[in-house]
């Protein structure tokens, strides 16, 4: 028996030795609206992203790596929970699929599990460094419902919601259809039936209280006003950085940031050495508003939308060289991907091009063709990962979730679907099929389309049961609404279902029918039954995009300490002067 003990001693260590190779580190790097066609690895010539390129070459590049969905928000929900969006409320039934306010009471449930939560619970060391956009708070400023900080994140660096247009002064608005609306249409009715009213009064064909001439003036007057202030003060109430729950600079500067991200990251990393540690590095870039800094700015052939991919890639590069100087490369999983396509119909009002390439693909974000899904895909893990390999099967970024989850140890849970799949068997050569028989494509909570990929079968079915009406009409995406919409006049309904083989038509350029396809009702009917099955597994939950949910609620609003209504600090110069 006394001999017996040493030996248990010893096999108890090896396990729990062997315990701790096998759990990684685990870095995901995110880009915004990055398109598939603008890393070199996939083909771009011109952008130079050497880094992302070094990150191909080590490990694996995923040319049929699919996002949940073609927008930002349900996007992201999926990614984090590995499940489709519609399943936590995630996905909107109206036109606008994503958070624009951050004091807005929608965003991701609580009772949704992350892989940061089954992380942080089996002894990681977690962060977020960069873009949430998965709300804030749900009844009170202070309640931070949805904040990275309880959904399983130890830290938190970067910006609640989402990197716009009117963040940036002088790059213009993405409310500008919404001012149209509701904003200079009114005034203009206003002052047509002001000068109507007034002509008829003089001309004596109708006597026209005072009172109605002031009521017209007094609603013309609001209306303005109203404008103004929204322009004045939708800035610093919505673009603002935070560490943690703490707001440090409020509207946020975009000097050098890409920069602060990564000494965040970087930080981050030099904290954690020796414990296994989750970073989600989520970029700002690509998203409009475009920025750079003086390092990279005029410095690509591809203008301002260049540089930011440009120095994307820089920041990537600090973050693989780091691993190198600290040893970590070979125990650390990195994963690239892109929350889905380019933005096609990204044009500054001075006609200047701020959107990506989606390569061979037709259309791009906000659309489920595959330029708005098919997204970039690399992982790379040295000691277990075969460097410079190409996979071609179907996965999806809600994917990570169980990868990471098994990898660490931590059991999934079993109180829901959970839609991804291991991604570990097709990385490491033991499987040479995606578990993804069928994956469903969702234009906001609107079931688009269902992509099939039969057993023993090379081909890659897609049926569309609707498709976006592109305008004008011949060009590759929505330029008169900005982003295509799903329902409505917006789309044209198939039936049968547009039909399409991925593996032999990746454009999408020539639909299948029974003269082409012998198999087509066959073909349908399998896709269909699977709509069905799935379509059933979807319980009734919150919408986290209705009306209650979606709009701006002054008692949500987060504003740093300072005097009267300016809402304006910079806690980051102020600790830098600190410092010095």
């Amino acid at each position: 028996m006394k001999m017996k003990i040493p030996f248990l001693l010893l096999f108890f260590l090896w396990e729990a030795e062997s315990h701790a190779a096998s759990r990684p580190n685990i870095i995901l790097v995110m880009a915004d609206d990055l398109g598939i066609g603008d890393p070199g690895c996939y083909g771009n010539k011109t952008i130079r992203t050497p880094n992302i390129d070094r990150l191909a070459s080590g490990g694996v590049k995923l040319t049929q790596h699919l996002a949940a969905s073609p927008l930002c928000t349900p996007s992201r929900a999926a990614f984090m929970t590995g499940r489709y969006p519609v399943r936590s409320g995630m996905a909107s039934w109206s036109r606008t699929g994503v958070f624009l306010f951050t004091a807005s009471s929608g965003g991701l449930p609580t009772n949704e599990i992350t892989f940061a939560k089954l992380l942080k619970d089996q002894g990681y060391s977690t962060a977020l460094i960069g873009k949430w956009h998965l709300g804030m708070s749900c009844h009170s400023k202070t309640d931070f419902c949805h904040h990275p900080l309880h959904h399983g994140f130890n830290y938190f660096y970067g910006i609640s919601l989402t990197n716009l247009r009117d963040c940036k002064p002088g790059e213009g608005s993405v409310f500008t259809t919404g001012f149209k609306r509701l904003v200079f249409l009114p005034l203009q009715i206003v002052g047509v039936t002001l000068l109507t009213l007034a002509a008829l009064n003089c001309l004596g064909l109708l006597h026209v209280p005072l009172g109605v001439f002031f009521s017209l003036l007094f609603l013309a007057a609001l209306i303005l006003t109203l404008f103004l202030g929204f322009l004045h003060y939708f800035r610093p109430l919505n673009c603002f950085m935070m560490r943690n729950y703490e707001i440090i600079q409020q509207p946020m500067s975009y000097d050098n940031l890409t920069q602060r991200l990564t000494v965040e990251a970087a930080q981050f990393i030099q904290r954690n050495t020796e414990t296994p540690f989750l970073l989600v590095l989520s970029y700002l870039h690509v998203h409009t508003a475009l920025f750079s800094s003086n390092d990279f700015a005029g410095k690509s052939q591809h203008g301002v939308y260049g540089d930011a991919v440009e120095e994307m890639d820089w920041s990537v590069g600090q973050i693989l060289n780091l691993l190198d100087e600290l040893r970590l490369a070979n125990d650390t999983l990195i994963y690239f991907t892109s929350d889905q396509g380019a933005h096609v119909e990204e044009v500054s009002s001075k006609g200047e091009i701020h959107g990506g390439s989606n390569g061979i693909y037709k259309g791009g974000k906000a659309n489920n063709w595959e330029g708005g899904i098919r997204v970039p895909g690399i992982l790379r893990w040295p000691r277990v990962i075969q460097a410079g390999q190409k996979i071609d099967e179907p996965t999806s970024n809600m994917d990570i979730f169980p990868t990471v989850a098994k990898l660490a140890g931590a059991p999934l849970p079993e109180d829901r679907i959970i839609d991804g799949r291991d991604l570990m068997p097709l990385l490491e050569g033991k499987s040479q099929r995606s578990d993804h028989e069928f994956l469903f494509h969702y234009c906001n909570a609107y079931l688009n389309a269902v992509r099939w990929h039969p057993q023993n079968s090379t081909s890659i079915w897609k049926a569309f049961f609707f498709t976006p009406n592109f305008n004008p009409v011949g060009s590759n995406g929505c330029f008169a609404t900005h982003v295509c919409f799903c329902f409505g006049s917006y789309v044209t309904h198939h039936d049968p279902p547009l039909l399409f083989d991925i593996s032999k038509d990746p454009r999408e350029r020539n639909p299948l029918s029974p003269a082409s396809e012998p198999r087509f009702y066959e073909i349908l009917k399998v896709m269909q039954e699977a709509a069905d099955r799935h379509t059933q597994t979807l319980p009734e939950v919150p919408d986290q995009f209705s009306w209650n949910n979606f709009l701006w609620k002054p008692w949500l609003q987060l504003c740093c300490p300072s005097t009267g209504l300016s809402c304006q600090c910079d806690r980051e110069k102020q600790d830098k002067r600190l410092s010095r």
